[in-house]
C-alpha cells in the first residue's frame, strides 16, 4: 500500500517541530493522520515546489489559489486547527536562516524535495499582485482599489447581500441577520456624526453606496461619496438615482486628496484608511481635518494589528498584500489615534468592534459558499480560492485576537472652543 501520506506527515512535522492536527492525503490517495481531523490535500508534487520553493505563508498560498492544495472538511476548523503552527509563533519564532542551521530541518527540507522532483514550480497564480514597493501614489492606489474593488458586482453582490456594505456589521445578537447588523451598523455611524437634515456630508471611500443613501434618506443630508472604483461609482449612482436622492447625493470617481470643495460637517471614513498606508496616514488625517467645519465630527472606521517590538519597518500579511489588497497597511490602534491627534483632532471616543467582524466574515463566507459554482463562473476560480481563504482566515484572526477593528470619533474642535459634544456622549446607544 502506497505510504506517501505517512512520508509526507513525517517530513512536515519533522520540518515544524510539532504534530501535525490535521489528516494529510496526497496525490496517490494515501492518508495519515487523525481520521476524525479535517484532511489537508496535496493533490500533486507542484504543490511540494511552490512551497519549498517559497517557504512560509506565500508558498502555501500559491499552491492553495492554484488548486494544488485544499482542505477536505470544515475549512475554519482546518485552519483553526493550523494556527499553531503557521500564525501564533509571533515574533519569537525562528527566522528561515535560523531554522536551516538546525540538522533535522535540512534533513526534512531535503526528504521533501526528493518527493517533490526535480522541476522548478510553475510560475505564481496569475492573480498575485506584484511590484517593487508600496508608493501609495493616487496612480498607485488607484491600481490598488481596482484590483480588488473592481472584480464585478455581480460577485459582490453574492458575498455581502442585498446592503452591499463591505465593512463589518453592528450585531445586537449572534443570532440577528446580516441586513439588520450592517443598517444598524449605517446608522450607529449616523448617530455618532449627529447629522442632521441640511448638513454636508463627506464618505470617503464610499464604495457601493450604502452609506451615502443611508445617511441622505433617513437623515436629510447632503452626501459626496468618493472612491477610485468605477465599478462601485456605477453601482452606487444607480442606487441613487433609484431612491430618488438624486438631488443630495452625489458620487465621484475621485482621490479623497483631491476633494477641495469643504468644508463638510461630518465626514466618514468607514475601511478606507487601511488603504492610506503608514507613510501617508498623517497626510490623510490633516487632509480631513481641512475638510471639516470647526465643531465638524470624523468617524474613521478602521482594522487594526496588535505592535509589534519593532514597528520601525513595513509590516503586512504576504497573502493579503499579494492578492487581497495590494498596498494595504495595518496599523495599532494607538498609532492611528496618535496620528489623528497629531493632524489636530479632537479624539473623543474609541469602539473596538473587533467580535463583531468575526460574525460578520462568518456571513460573507456562508453566501459565498451557497453560490460558489455561481461565484467561480463569475470571477474565475483562482479568484474565488482567494476570497474563500482570505474570509476565513480573517474571521478566526478576528475571533482569536489576532485582528481588531475600531470606531474612532474625532472633533475638529475649536480653539478656544467646545467640541460640541454631549457630557454623556454615548447616546447613540
Amino acid at each position: 500500500m502506497a505510504d506517501t501520506a505517512r512520508r509526507l506527515k513525517g517530513l512536515v512535522e519533522q520540518l515544524l517541530g510539532a504534530p501535525l492536527p490535521v489528516r494529510v492525503r496526497a496525490w496517490d490517495g494515501s492518508e495519515a493522520g487523525p481520521p476524525e481531523a479535517p484532511a489537508l490535500v496535496v493533490r500533486n508534487r507542484r504543490a511540494l515546489r511552490r512551497i519549498l520553493w517559497k517557504p512560509g505563508e506565500l508558498g502555501l498560498v500559491r499552491a492553495w489559489i492554484a488548486g494544488d492544495l485544499g482542505i477536505d472538511g470544515d475549512l475554519y476548523t482546518a485552519l483553526d486547527l493550523l494556527a499553531g503552527l503557521l500564525w501564533d509563533r509571533g515574533e519569537d519564532a525562528r527566522g528561515l536562516a535560523e531554522a536551516v542551521r538546525d540538522p533535522e530541518v535540512r534533513a526534512a527540507v531535503r526528504g521533501l524535495a526528493r518527493m517533490a522532483g526535480p522541476l522548478p514550480p510553475p510560475p505564481p497564480p496569475v492573480e498575485e499582485v506584484r511590484r517593487a514597493r508600496h508608493l501609495h501614489t493616487r496612480r498607485s492606489d488607484k491600481r490598488a482599489i481596482s484590483h480588488h474593488y473592481d472584480v464585478g458586482n455581480d460577485f459582490y453582490e453574492i458575498v455581502l447581500g442585498p446592503s452591499m456594505v463591505y465593512s463589518c456589521a453592528y450585531w445586537d445578537t449572534p443570532d440577528g441577520t446580516l441586513e439588520d447588523a450592517q443598517r444598524d451598523k449605517l446608522e450607529l455611524v449616523c448617530r455618532k456624526l449627529s447629522l442632521k437634515p441640511g448638513q454636508r456630508l463627506l464618505d470617503v471611500g464610499c464604495g457601493w453606496g450604502s452609506m451615502a443613501v443611508h445617511a441622505a434618506r433617513e437623515h436629510g443630508v447632503e452626501v459626496v461619496g468618493v472612491t477610485l472604483s468605477q465599478e462601485q461609482a456605477a453601482y452606487a449612482r444607480k442606487r441613487v438615482a433609484e431612491e430618488g436622492l438624486a438631488d443630495r447625493v452625489e458620487i465621484r470617481v475621485q482621490d479623497y486628496r483631491d476633494v477641495t470643495d469643504g468644508p463638510f460637517d461630518a465626514i466618514s471614513s468607514i475601511g478606507m484608511a487601511e488603504h492610506v498606508g503608514a507613510e501617508r496616514y498623517l497626510d490623510y488625517a490633516r487632509g480631513l481635518y481641512a475638510l471639516l467645519k470647526p465643531g465638524g465630527r470624523l468617524l474613521n472606521h478602521q482594522i487594526a494589528r496588535p505592535p509589534r517590538r519593532d514597528e520601525s519597518s513595513y509590516a503586512v500579511d504576504p497573502f493579503i498584500d499579494a492578492y487581497v489588497f495590494p498596498d494595504g497597511e495595518l496599523a495599532p490602534i494607538g498609532t492611528t489615534v496618535t496620528q489623528l491627534e497629531r493632524a489636530g483632532f479632537e479624539v473623543r471616543d474609541v469602539e473596538s468592534l473587533r467580535e463583531h467582524y468575526a460574525l460578520t466574515l462568518r456571513c460573507w463566507g456562508a453566501n459565498l459558499e451557497a453560490q460558489w459554482v455561481r461565484a467561480r463562473r463569475l470571477t474565475g476560480p483562482g479568484r474565488a480560492r482567494v476570497w474563500r481563504l482570505y474570509m476565513a482566515a480573517s474571521a478566526l484572526a478576528f475571533e482569536r485576537n489576532g485582528i481588531g477593528v475600531n470606531q474612532v470619533l474625532a472633533v475638529r474642535t475649536p480653539q478656544p472652543g467646545t467640541s460640541g459634544m454631549p457630557l454623556r456622549a454615548r447616546t447613540w446607544n
